[in-house]
């Protein structure tokens, strides 16, 4: 079986993001964060993106989320390609949510098809447990509470990073983030 799925380097990825994620939890819920990255490495090897790009999916937030990584540590541990892709992936740090999220945006237009594609695992996934806790709430002021923006900064915020990348990845791909972000503002 030829599947990223048994690939040494996948395997190693996913025992680093679980450690590295090891504390952290989803943003208000019990849920352990490595879920996230672990949804997004699963849609990569369901799409039969390369194992180079399944490892990316599960170390995309080490070096913004997690102490002690950093790109020279993903370059000696997972090589350049992995490294690479993670970088690529990584927000600048220091600057405004605002900012942030801009340069997000700026950058998906110019980034690699294969860091686009995996950016866009990364939204997909963001967005639909988001719309996911907002639907199976009595009171989205509850959800909300744990976010840096409201409704408002995060659906204009997300849609502008959606239609960088849907010019960036597969068309099934760009038609489910304009899905589930249809659904954001059908929610809110």
């Amino acid at each position: 079986m030829n599947s990223p799925l048994f690939d040494a380097g996948v395997e190693r990825a996913l025992r680093a993001s679980l450690d590295a994620h090891e504390t952290q939890f989803r943003k208000g819920s019990a849920i352990p964060y490595v879920s996230h990255p672990v949804h997004v490495a699963m849609m990569l090897t369901r799409m039969g993106c390369d194992a180079g790009m399944v490892q990316a999916g599960l170390l995309h937030d080490v070096i913004e989320d997690c102490e002690g990584w950093t790109g020279e540590r993903v370059r000696q541990e997972f090589g350049e390609d992995v490294a690479g892709l993670v970088e690529e992936l990584t927000e600048a740090p220091g600057a405004s949510w605002e900012e942030r999220k801009q340069a997000a945006v700026d950058h998906a237009a110019t980034m690699s098809p294969r860091a686009a594609t995996i950016k866009a695992c990364d939204k997909l996934h963001n967005l639909s447990t988001l719309v996911i806790a907002l639907e199976e709430s009595a009171d989205s002021a509850s959800v909300w509470k744990h976010f840096s923006r409201g409704p408002e900064s995060t659906i204009e915020m997300s849609s502008g990073l959606i239609q960088a990348l849907a010019k960036r990845v597969d068309p099934d791909l760009a038609e489910e983030l304009l899905r589930v972000l249809g659904r954001l503002q059908a929610v809110c």
